[in-house]
């Protein structure tokens, strides 16, 4: 019963923290009101007690997570800097483990240099969904968001393949460079082979299914997708390879998948739904447990500090802040190389390159905020050595990281405004792309209602000829507007997209007027349940279609 009522009080409070964030007078970023929220369900009277499990924490949040956001990177755009995100995710993780992990441990003599290599390890891997939380949507140019994006997927299983190695020589004292390289290698090939095969049967399977079945509930479909990413995790870690790079590589495969494979269009609507409605929830919890977990970690690091006799609380936050601009000097460092040589490599081509800029270096640095596998991976760390020793400097490794997430986030509510404040934008790679698609596809359509009209208007007489054609007309005056909506003249685009806005007004006012009088049907009792239901759900798609329509339409905002 007390493991329901904690389930129950954590959704609430994922819920009333997406509320406080939009009645705040002044804006503030969602994970940092989780945490806070969090850290006051942590006050002693609430009887709220969470005893924070990492490998269950892996299982259950992580993989659908990371699957997500397989699924929903640009994959285009993914393998277009693919060059920058595997150096990033690579060569800056190794970079870091080797010299944060010295850096901890001439610092804090007091944290061993295979716990101080684990602790870099954790810091290492960057949270997207963290920095979107704290950016905003769009905020971020999109070309330095993609790379962010692709980082972070591929970041967390490297870092955690280094803690897995930090951690055994911690206990073990017996660390090999050469068996690290290969059992690394093995451990992200086999963990991207075992994901892309379960997402490719997750979806040509069901797909050779539904072309034999005649039900169009999509409850099934869902429930299997959902499963997806922890059989791909629970296969890949038993096969000792990376469960994470398999959760990823399942999500990019299924989303590859689907554009070959027919998938239903209410299957996909509900898809949609369902994964949006999960991804705010997990990620919402995962900060609430954060901040659950605060109080515990920094009273232990304190009275530890104390009783050793080689610290203060502002000792303990110094240590924080160093390790912070370590991480951040070298993140800027590698950036800046990353870019001083692609700029070099352009230049050997004859293409204009210029050097990399001071700003977008900087987008970039405070861009790497850490989140949930930092919070993961460090509080996995083992309790005891193998003979029964407590783990040295394990508390306080524990407290640097919880202090390295909390001040990633806050410098990055700071400093990304002000860095981003009149950046000069190019012009948008992909609004001609996307003008381009909508006239493309609004053309297919009208050659292919031409070719069904007189297709349909073969034979008929001249009453029925004219049906058609009424029909055809209504039909047709919907794509021809599509087409002028991305004319080349000015005047016209406008006068069509007012006309929209009147229709689109006039489109809810109706629909509003059908979803009031089905209910006064249903209060009435002049229809069933079943009907109401069906009819609404139309309505309700209905609106859905103009809503999204509208919000595509509009100007995108660049602060």
């Amino acid at each position: 019963m007390e493991i329901v009522f904690t389930v129950l009080i954590q959704l609430l409070a994922v819920g009333l923290s997406g509320i406080c964030a939009r009645m705040l007078p002044f804006k503030l970023p969602l994970p940092l009101i989780q945490i806070a929220i969090g850290s006051a369900l942590a006050w002693p009277g609430f009887g709220l007690h969470v005893t924070f499990n990492p490998e269950l924490f892996m299982l259950l949040f992580i993989p659908p997570l990371l699957f997500a956001d397989g699924w929903r990177i640009p994959k285009r755009e993914f393998f277009m800097q693919r060059r920058a995100i595997l150096m990033l995710a690579l060569g800056l993780v190794f970079m870091t483990v080797l010299a944060v992990g010295y850096f901890v441990h001439l610092m804090v003599p007091a944290i061993p240099l295979p716990v101080a290599f684990a602790l870099a390890a954790v810091l290492s891997p960057t949270d997207a969904v963290a920095l979107s939380g704290v950016a905003g949507k769009g905020a971020i140019p999109g070309h330095l968001m993609h790379i962010l994006e692709g980082e972070a997927l591929m970041n967390d299983a490297s870092g955690l393949v280094a803690l897995k190695f930090a951690t055994a020589a911690a206990l073990t004292g017996v660390f090999s460079l050469r068996d690290a390289s290969v059992s690394f290698v093995i451990i992200a090939a086999g963990g991207l082979a075992v994901g892309s095969a379960i997402g490719w049967l997750a979806i040509a399977v069901p797909a050779r299914v539904m072309k034999l079945a005649q039900d169009d509930d999509p409850a099934a479909g869902v429930i299997m997708t959902l499963l997806v990413p922890f059989a791909a995790y629970l296969f890949a870690e038993h096969a000792g390879c990376s469960g994470i790079l398999a959760a990823v590589a399942a999500g990019m495969m299924m989303n590859y998948q689907s554009l070959r494979s027919s998938v239903p269009t209410v299957v996909r609507i509900r898809l949609t739904s369902t994964w949006g409605m999960i991804e705010f929830v997990f990620n919402g919890v995962i900060f609430m447990l954060l901040g659950l977990q605060l109080p515990h970690i920094i009273g232990t690091a304190v009275l530890r500090a104390h009783a050793e006799g080689n610290g203060h609380v502002w000792l303990l936050l110094g240590y924080v802040t160093a390790v912070m601009t370590a991480l951040h000097a070298l993140r800027f460092a590698w950036v800046w190389l990353l870019r001083w040589l692609a700029s070099r490599r352009a230049a050997k081509k004859g293409l204009p390159n210029a050097v990399p800029g001071l700003r977008t270096v900087t987008v970039m640095t405070l861009g790497g905020v850490r989140g949930a596998v930092t919070l993961a991976g460090i509080l996995s760390l083992p309790v005891a050595l193998s003979d029964g020793q407590p783990l040295p400097g394990r508390d306080l490794a524990i407290f640097i990281a919880s202090g390295t997430i909390l001040m990633s986030l806050l410098v990055g509510v700071v400093g990304l405004p002000l860095v981003l404040r009149g950046i000069r934008r190019g012009p948008d790679l992909f609004a001609a792309e996307e003008r381009q698609a909508r006239l493309d596809a609004a053309q297919a359509a009208i050659r292919a209602l031409e070719g069904e009209h007189e297709r349909l208007t073969a034979g008929l007489d001249e009453a029925g000829a004219a049906r058609v054609a009424n029909s055809f007309a209504r039909v047709m005056d919907t794509y021809r507007r599509q087409v002028d909506l991305v004319a080349d003249e000015q005047t016209l685009r406008d006068a069509v997209r007012q006309n929209e806005i009147v229709e689109t007004d006039l489109r809810m006012t109706a629909l509003r007027a059908q979803r009031d009088g089905l209910l006064k049907l249903r209060r009435s009792q002049k229809i069933n349940d079943e009907t109401h239901s069906k009819l609404l759900r139309e309505v309700d798609l209905s609106e859905a279609a103009i809503v999204a329509r509208k919000r595509n339409r509009e100007p995108a905002a660049y602060s």
